[in-house]
Formats: structure tokens, C-alpha cells, sequence
């Protein structure tokens, strides 16, 4: 399914397993709730801070490294680009899908003769490159034994002619002089020869991967078009649904099973469903909760898993504000029934496990959240905005219940991070509105991973309970006792 003006990516998703895990073990939708993921035989939120996504592309970044702290903080996915290398920029000059020319794998071996834009041998692409093939095995063997699932981003926009120039399938860099087309065109089926090798990449790739249990794949991060005098965006969705089918095609031709993810990177006019969801500006430093959550609550009812893939509403501010920032959008979208990537920039070559401060903050917040949704059957959750009646001002709430029996409710403060106010202690009651029964009731610290002291309530009635000052959020969580 293709949803038209999210940004969204259309997965096809192999669920085969390795030779020691059996194919209904793998990856795969969860049989008691389309929401979710069933992997190795446990649900599965995907959660997580990902390195911007040089994994295999760069050859000095140490993947191993990253891989461990990704494990240690309990991180359940990774996201990875296979054909896109970005330009470094001032503002961004050092994500690992950045690498110097020399230090670029493509799939295609550089040859020469001759030099392409970058100054680099050009590519043959007739040939695949072993070094390329290597290192994508070895980095899924190696996410694999830490239990982490990998998004396998195959193609994706260009954005640019100078990001456009670097590409190995633009024709001043190959020796078959394939890709004649602007860079606003590369994802659309106006050149032929460029579809038909973009096709065999596809294919390679399925061929190469879909016997990982751990692996899905995206057609196109971040697909655009309506360039005026270029692709529509319906030439675009038409290049889309060929390269869906490719892939399904060479899945059903191995015998691998497959299926479908809404994947949304949030911007300021996000549709679904005829809303519109205001998540803020790119790398904006707006906060945008009640769009994170209103979106997450719209897409729902959508019978498949929804992820904000890609967050990068302070993804660039490597300070505690834009961590702070990503913690709330984090816990908003996993308990309003979504899953969450948000870019770690401070994961570089040479740093791999990001730095003393983004380990003591925004990576040890996502391991809270991971494993909060961890104690937490989720997989037969719903959302259940009404259990919390009444609370402070200032205050969106966000809230699953499973199975009737456990409720957790996160409670953070909305305001933005221009309001002089925002960040300022709250207490206050907060009303339950909990089911007959009797619960033992906690208040969670997504900052800490700690919880306070049980109290005993009673359902049926209303009941109170009284919040210590906080400041950014806090999450109750109330579980029947008998």
C-alpha cells in the first residue's frame, strides 16, 4: 500500500530464517496484533537511536562497536542505506553515511578506466563488488548474534545535483554511461536502462540477504517528485509499485514469505486518512506532541505497523534539549501504538557508540523505553486514552491498555521549547478512571528507568492520586493485582 504525501516507504519484508532458525521463528507480523512484530518468537517494538546509516557503505566505521552499544542500550533495529551516499555539509559534516571518496563501498566495483565526478575510478556495472557483498554479510551475521533486527534501505531520493553527482548508477560516473537522466528523475521509470539496473540491484540484494531471519527492506527513504518539469508525484508512486513488485517477485521466486510496514519520516503537513498532523519542522527544535500522537492514534486502526522511522525534529542539536525533545516524541509514538528511529548524530566514525554524553542521556533513555515496552504486553494493547480522567495542566497523555489488566500512561509536558515555561516543575493529581478490580499503582521515570513504591487502589469508582513535582514527563502505571 502506498499512502501519498507522508513520505512514507513501502516495505516488503523477508521473513525467511538462517539455517538454525526455522522460517515461522523469523521476522514477520505478529499473528495476535498487526501492529506488531514477531521475531525469534517474542513481539517486537522496533526502538531505536540508529547510526545515519553508513553501516556498510563506510569502510572505516567500526559496525562491531556500534552494534555492541546499540545491544548494551537495548536498541531492537538499525536502519541501513545500500545505494545512497550522502555530501558532507557544514552544519552535518561527519554521519557515517557520509564517507570520503576513498572510503565509499558501492556494489559496483571503481575500475576505471577514467575518473568519476568524485575524482575516484568509475564504476563498472556489470560487475558486482565482493568488498560490498562482504561487509553487508558480515554486518547482518553481526546484528544478528546481538538479536537486532536491520532495515535494508535499498534506493532513495537524491535531493540534490551535487549528492546526485555522486551516485555510481549517474552516467558521468560509470563506464555503461547509464543514468542520463536530472537527479530529480532517478526515481522514476523515465530512463529504461537506469530502471533496468536498478531492478538487478533490487534483485541482488533479496538474493544476497533473504536468508537472514533479521532483515526487511524499504523500497525508497524518503521518495519525492512534483519538481516542476520533472516527475510527478504519481510517477514517482508508479516507480515505487514496479520496485515493489521486483522485490516481491524475487521473494516468491526463493520462497520467502513477505509483508507491509507504513513507514513515516514526521513533517509539518503529514496526511493520513484526510488529517492533517503538524510533527515540526526538520531539525527544528519543535516539539510537536500533539501531532506525534495525533497521527499515531489516526493510523491505528491501519491493521499494520506504522514507525516513525526516521525523527528528526532535534536530531542535529547534540545537547540535552534536542534529547529531551526525541525522549518525549519516543515515548509518545510507542505508547500511542507506533515504533521509533530516531537519528543519533552523535555516532561518527570514530566514535561508534556515540559520545560520554549522548550514552548518559538520550542512548540510555531509549534503553529505558526498551525496556519498559518490554515489561509490557503490548502486543495485546490498545490505546486507552480515557483511564487517566483528569491531570495538571500542561500535560498530554498518552496511553495503552493490555488486556484490561495493565495501563501505562505517559504524561509529558507539551508546551514548546519556546515557551519561557516549558521544563518547569509539575505536580498535581491525576484522576484514574480504572475497571472494577483491585492495582498496584507506579509512577516510571523515563529519565532514570526506576520506579517508586507500589500503592494499592481499587477500581470501579474514580480514584487520585497526587504527582511529586516533575519536570518533562513522568509515566503512571497501574496493573491488577488478582
Amino acid at each position: 500500500m502506498l499512502l501519498r504525501n507522508l513520505r512514507l516507504g513501502l516495505f516488503a519484508l523477508a521473513i525467511s530464517g538462517l539455517a538454525a532458525v526455522r522460517a515461522q521463528e523469523a521476522v514477520r507480523i505478529d499473528p495476535e496484533n498487526p501492529k506488531y512484530l514477531l521475531f525469534r518468537g517474542k513481539p517486537l517494538a522496533l526502538i531505536s537511536a540508529s547510526e545515519h546509516y553508513g553501516s556498510v557503505i563506510n569502510r572505516p566505521f567500526d559496525f562491531e562497536k556500534y552494534l555492541d552499544d546499540a545491544q548494551k542500550h537495548k536498541m531492537t533495529v538499525t536502519r541501513t542505506f545500500l545505494l545512497y551516499r550522502e555530501l558532507q555539509s557544514a552544519r552535518n559534516p561527519s554521519s557515517p553515511c557520509k564517507p570520503e571518496s576513498p572510503d565509499f563501498i558501492a556494489p559496483y566495483p571503481r575500475t576505471g578506466p577514467g575518473k568519476a565526478m568524485d575524482g575516484e575510478p568509475m564504476y563498472d556495472l556489470d560487475k558486482w563488488n565482493p568488498e560490498y557483498f562482504d561487509r553487508l554479510h558480515r554486518f547482518l551475521d553481526a546484528a544478528s548474534k546481538r538479536g537486532i533486527v536491520v532495515e535494508l534501505t535499498i534506493f532513495s531520493n537524491t535531493y540534490v545535483d551535487n549528492i546526485w553527482a555522486l551516485h555510481p548508477l549517474r552516467a558521468a560516473n560509470n563506464l555503461q554511461h547509464v543514468g542520463t537522466v536530472d537527479w530529480e528523475d532517478y526515481i522514476s521509470l523515465k530512463d529504461a536502462e537506469l530502471v533496468r539496473r536498478q531492478k538487478a540491484f533490487a534483485r541482488k540484494i533479496i538474493q544476497e540477504t533473504s536468508g537472514y531471519d533479521n532483515v526487511y527492506y524499504e523500497i525508497c527513504n524518503e521518495p519525492g517528485g512534483s519538481v516542476p518539469g520533472h516527475a510527478t508525484s504519481a510517477d514517482v508512486d508508479a516507480w515505487q509499485t514496479e520496485m515493489a513488485r521486483v522485490l516481491r517477485e524475487e521473494m516468491q521466486r526463493l520462497n520467502r514469505p513477505h509483508f507491509d510496514i507504513v513507514n513515516d519520516h514526521p513533517l509539518p503537513n503529514t496526511q493520513s486518512g484526510g488529517q492533517t498532523f503538524d510533527m515540526g519542522d526538520f531539525m527544528s527544535k519543535q516539539l510537536r506532541l500533539a501531532g506525534v500522537q495525533g497521527f499515531c492514534r489516526a493510523t491505528f486502526a491501519q491493521r499494520k505497523p506504522v514507525s516513525l522511522d526516521e525523527d528528526n525534529a532535534a536530531s542535529i542539536y547534540r545537547d540535552t534539549a534536542g534529547w529531551t525533545i526525541h525522549r518525549k516524541r519516543a515515548w509518545t509514538a510507542l505508547l500511542s501504538g507506533c515504533h521509533y528511529d530516531y537519528i543519533d548524530f552523535s555516532i561518527t566514525v570514530g566514535s561508534e557508540a556515540g559520545t560520554p554524553a549522548s550514552r548518559a542521556a538520550i542512548r540510555s533513555w531509549m534503553q529505558h523505553l526498551s525496556e519498559f515496552m518490554d515489561s509490557f504486553d503490548f502486543v495485546h494493547s490498545a490505546p486507552a486514552p480515557d483511564w487517566i480522567a483528569a491531570h495538571p495542566q500542561h500535560l498530554l497523555v498518552s496511553s495503552l491498555s493490555a488486556s484490561g489488566k495493565d495501563f501505562a500512561a505517559y504524561l509529558a509536558d507539551d508546551r514548546e521549547t519556546d515557551d519561557p515555561a516549558a521544563g518547569e516543575s509539575i505536580s498535581g493529581d491525576v484522576t484514574l478512571a480504572l475497571p472494577p478490580g483491585s492495582y498496584e499503582v507506579w509512577l516510571y521515570s523515563p529519565v532514570t528507568g526506576e520506579y517508586s513504591p507500589a500503592i494499592q487502589i481499587h477500581g470501579g469508582d474514580k480514584s487520585e492520586i497526587t504527582l511529586p513535582p516533575f519536570k518533562q514527563d513522568i509515566v503512571v502505571r497501574a496493573t491488577r493485582s488478582e
